[in-house]
């Protein structure tokens, strides 16, 4: 890459500080040993599976009992897909979201680096200009600015320059010509060092956490009404969705358990749009898809632990999400990844108490396990340990609903019921009488 020098203030005033002169040059790697191109394909998934490994260490050691959503009996009793159906299908939604990486790396420009200085002297000379409107706002409120600034001129010149509208006549620096070493120096007006400050603190800092937000912002509305319609449209429901609720226990490694549709539609072109109407750089792109990849992986979790930061830092964490999951609250707590702003301001947010709800659950599953292993038990007493053919006998095994069986209807509780009574009266209602014949004497 050829090195591109600009020197420019021609677009200002010749009151203004002039804007340095810079040289563009490709941003260095963040790992010398890994491109950024490389790194941005497979840091988010590494990341997905680094989080949801240390969750299933933690679910299968059993070490934080009490923080468990679930019982280890529920996880086997009540969810309808094996684990080695879940890991398929993210690999499956991983793989799809790495070619849409590549695709949106390949649209965007190479990322640069030595213009900051450039951008921040843009930013204070925007600081400058600003000021020029302090002494008539002062005015609105009866305020004389000239005189406050001739009062502190001594005490306090950098308040009285910008009271004064940004007049800081005893700032300057040396600028030298264009003409080589022997060339004339001129003195030309300065930043003030608070500009430069309030400068760098808008540059490095407000607008990536207002990039930042706004992604944040988009990619929680994107998902809220997608998720919602997903759950209001009963072919989307039964045709994508329903497979990410054959998991009513949610466990970590389980967040991108989807449809490849829906897992595009709702979290790959999600994500992309945020970054790409947000003008992240690509770095910080990356770090936004690393982000909001351990967030998932924490929503489903299965633990509210009190120490977890994801967990604090918004209501919107595993607790919350796996209220989603049960059966009787399929219809609320849509909003996902990060807060609940769309539930409470539509009214989808589960209302009440959900302790008996989660006892109950967890006793049915508890008897769910007794009672299969009964069964195993009584039917390998009764078949004896060698069978008719002279073979050991095999242990009955627990079939897999598949996923028509986990359709909403069965998940729904009383409103699928009372919408079945309703159709079935209107049926009757539309079916013809029958005629009965009279006989006459």
């Amino acid at each position: 890459m050829v090195p591109v020098d600009a020197m420019a203030n021609a677009t200002f005033s010749g009151d203004l500080p002039p804007l340095p002169a810079y040289t563009l040059e490709p941003m260095p790697r963040l790992l010398p040993f890994i491109s950024d191109f490389v790194l941005s394909l497979i840091l988010p998934h590494l990341s997905y599976w680094v989080v949801s490994g240390i969750f299933h260490v933690i679910d299968t050691l059993d070490l934080f009992p009490a923080y468990r959503l679930h019982t280890p009996e529920e996880i086997s009793a009540r969810n309808h897909a094996s684990r080695g159906e879940v890991a398929r299908d993210v690999v499956i939604e991983q793989i799809i979201q790495m070619f849409t990486t590549a695709f949106l790396s390949y649209t965007e420009p190479m990322q640069m680096t030595g213009m900051e200085d450039y951008d921040v002297a843009v930013w204070a000379q925007r600081i400058r200009v600003a000021q020029r409107a302090l002494p008539t706002i002062l005015s609105l409120v009866g305020l004389n600015a000239a005189a406050l600034a001739k009062n502190m001129s001594t005490s306090h010149p950098l308040l009285a320059g910008a009271l004064a509208g940004g007049q800081y006549p005893f700032l300057t620096t040396e600028l030298s010509g264009s003409g080589g070493s022997g060339s004339a120096t001129a003195a030309v007006p300065a930043f003030a060092s608070w500009e430069v400050m309030l400068a760098k603190a808008i540059y490095w800092g407000v607008i990536p956490l207002f990039q930042f937000w706004f992604a944040v912002i988009f990619m929680d509305a994107w998902q809220y009404f997608w998720h919602r319609a997903m759950h209001v449209n009963r072919w989307m429901y039964v045709h994508w969705h329903s497979r990410h609720h054959r998991l009513y226990v949610p466990y970590a490694y389980g967040a991108l358990y989807n449809h490849p549709v829906e897992g595009f539609v709702l979290d790959t072109a999600g994500a992309g749009l945020a970054y790409k109407l947000s003008f992240m750089t690509p770095r910080m792109g990356m770090y936004f898809f690393v982000f909001s990849t351990i967030k998932t992986v924490d929503d489903h979790c299965g633990y509210a632990l009190p120490w977890d930061p994801l967990q604090r830092i918004t209501s919107n964490n595993a607790a919350y999400h796996d209220i989603h999951h049960q059966s009787w609250g399929i219809k609320t707590n849509f909003s996902q990844p990060f807060f609940t702003f769309w539930d409470r301001l539509l009214g989808t947010m589960w209302q009440g108490d959900t302790t008996l709800k989660y006892a109950r659950d967890r006793n049915t599953a508890a008897r769910k396990t007794a009672a299969a292993a009964a069964a195993a038990s009584t039917n390998g007493n009764a078949n004896g340990s060698v069978n008719g053919n002279g073979k050991a006998a095999t242990p009955a095994r627990l079939s897999t609903p598949t996923i028509d069986e986990d359709s909403e209807s069965a998940t729904t509780g009383t409103d699928e019921k009372t919408s079945t009574r309703r159709k079935s009266a209107r049926s009757a209602k539309k079916s013809p009488k029958p005629k009965t014949k009279t006989s006459r004497a």
